[in-house]
């Protein structure tokens, strides 16, 4: 158990389950604003969805560094250069492998038969295509083209928070458009400072990352705008009435975030990148959560109380 345990990385599945809880956090605070329905189930099962689809990126990217030979010169810290499995011995890269495309089978299955059971289900067909080409092609394609961080960014930021959302609703509108564009935001600067510690690894790969293409400085710096563009878009998202005042409650992680960007902009400094490795794990988590439990309040307050959607 503990070889799968760590080739799916379980402890950063937790990602997964945030990015369900905010999209489905949308959709539960519109049914009580608007009166509409919400299907418990659904949530259930497209939360069920993206996980396997984070856990088949996962895994994907375990098998890929394993054959391309980054894990073996990766300098591995508790928030990246990956989890060792492959070459510590402890699970085959043809188990990986298969592993990664059964979990990706299933989470297509799900997204199927989301397509059958909603009447508009065939708009959910772009999200599925976009999501296995960069699940797929992420480590032995696109890590290979510059600026890479955008996929991540939208596989496991925005599209999952809009795929959770849509299995309720059926449509996607501007305001769950909005409100996933600090998942992405998040997410790219997940993978985006992840990278710092691996940038001779990924060198001898031919990966074009950020920071190896502008440096740790210049990547550092474009990390902490986008940190701050986070906060900035929530707050004005807010007062310009599109996401509600209890998403505000996600400006509880900024203290996490200043940590963070000190770690980014003091790359070469590892007692300095690691711990500013693990607030950016806290900053990313938190603070879709709070963006969520702040559409569970203000679904829960919205015209006096849980409506029948609830």
């Amino acid at each position: 158990m503990k070889k799968w345990l760590l080739v799916i990385r379980a402890p950063f599945l937790l990602l997964a389950v945030v990015l369900g809880f905010l999209g489905a956090s949308i959709a539960w605070y519109e049914a009580n604003e608007f009166g509409s329905s919400f299907n418990i189930g659904y949530a259930w099962l497209a939360l069920f969805g993206i996980l396997l689809t984070h856990i088949s990126v996962n895994v994907f990217n375990e098998y890929f560094d394993f054959k391309s030979g980054v894990d073996l010169q990766t300098r591995r810290t508790p928030f990246s250069g990956g989890s060792g499995a492959l070459p510590d011995g402890l699970i085959s890269s043809k188990q990986t492998l298969v592993l990664a495309i059964v979990s990706l089978l299933a989470a297509v299955l799900i997204g199927i038969y989301f397509v059958m059971a909603i009447n508009t289900g065939w708009q959910l067909l772009p999200l599925l295509f976009i999501a296995i080409f960069c699940i797929v092609l992420y480590t032995p394609l696109i890590l290979k083209t510059q600026w890479p961080e955008w996929a991540p960014g939208v596989s496991l930021g925005s599209l999952p928070v809009l795929g959770a959302y849509f299995v309720q609703t059926g449509a996607y509108t501007l305001p769950a458009i909005i409100a996933s564009i600090p998942s992405a935001i998040l997410v790219h600067n997940l993978l985006l400072l992840s990278e710092f510690p691996d940038v001779e690894a990924d060198s001898t790969a031919n990966r074009k990352t950020m920071p190896i293409v502008l440096g740790s400085r210049k990547a550092g710096v474009i990390y902490s705008a986008l940190t701050l563009i986070v906060y900035l878009w929530t707050i004005s998202s807010v007062v310009a009435g599109i996401m509600p005042v209890f998403s505000l409650l996600a400006l509880l992680t900024i203290p996490f975030a200043f940590k963070a960007v000190q770690g980014a902009l003091k790359s070469q400094e590892m007692a300095r990148l690691v711990p500013g490795l693990a607030n950016n794990v806290l900053v990313v988590l938190l603070t879709q959560l709070l963006l969520g439990i702040g559409y569970i309040l203000a679904g829960i307050f919205s015209n006096g109380g849980i409506t029948d959607a609830g």
